[in-house]
């Protein structure tokens, strides 16, 4: 079977996009990893997958699945390439939302630009010590639609991502679905650059929207920060994270940032 695609990236974290509304494609999860492989395949960070809504509590909904053939609930940089491959395939009047593992995420469309509303966060846990190879380290978690671990430090540059991100993805502490990892610098007020291990991926992308979302709720806690934040990921762009916050709980969570086609193709399967 030759299936049409198209590939996206948002910030740096890049995608294949497919649309299935006559459901007539099956993938299986060699599938997904031979598309996804960068030397054998089109290369991405992950799948996305257009198919109707089953509940009609949206527009639309999505197949997700990461690299490794395994599915994810949730990733902010490929809602936003989600939303702008829905218009482009199937149209829309300015807005439009779309079932995902999280939850119903609604988008709207800023020129090549997409804000995104993020399910409400949940499981947040501050000042979480744990042991690393390095030694002691403080760590904070919370659920943006995915799990996030945010370790800050003082120069993402210098940051071990691969080998501490590996660590910390897999560790007893978040046995036994793991975390993905964000090591989060901050560069002033309301502003901080992320790199982040992604679980799924099992390695640095240049870009997590869920991961950043995190990074900068946490930083809201911790640092004092208010919305919005601008956040530097390692992909270059500058994401925006806004949000407000009630009883001591995050709501009306918002991620806007780039969605941008790359190119489209055919790939036999």
């Amino acid at each position: 079977m030759n299936v049409r695609f198209i590939k996206m990236n948002g910030a740096g974290n890049d995608f294949v996009l497919i649309d299935n509304r006559e459901q007539k494609i099956r993938l299986r999860p060699a599938d997904i990893v031979r598309i996804c492989d960068r030397q054998r395949g089109v290369g991405a960070d992950g799948i996305l997958i257009l198919v109707p809504s089953s509940t009609g509590k949206a527009d639309w909904a999505w197949d997700f699945y990461n690299s490794d053939g395994s599915t994810a609930d949730m990733c902010g940089n490929g809602a936003r390439c989600f939303a702008r491959f829905v218009q482009k395939v199937a149209g829309s009047n300015g807005k439009m939302t779309f079932e995902t593992g999280a939850g119903v995420i609604g988008a709207q469309f800023k020129g090549d630009r997409v804000k995104i509303n993020l399910t409400e966060p949940k499981d947040l846990q501050l000042k979480q010590q744990i042991t690393l190879s390095n030694g002691p380290a403080e760590i904070h978690s919370l659920n943006t639609g995915v799990p996030h671990a945010v370790l800050f430090v003082p120069d993402a540059d210098k940051a071990m991502v691969q080998n501490l991100g590996s660590e910390i993805r897999y560790h007893k502490h978040f046995a036994p679905k793991g975390t993905n990892a964000n090591f989060v610098q901050v560069l002033g007020p309301n502003q901080i650059r992320v790199r982040t291990y992604e679980r799924g991926v099992e390695g640095e992308t240049l870009a997590c929207g869920t991961g950043v979302t995190a990074a900068a709720l946490i930083s809201a806690r911790v640092h004092g920060f208010s919305s919005p934040v601008k956040v530097q990921v390692q992909g270059g762009d500058t994401l925006e994270v806004s949000f407000r916050e009630e009883n001591g709980t995050f709501k009306d969570v918002y991620l806007e940032g780039p969605a941008d086609f790359v190119f489209e193709g055919e790939i036999s399967i």
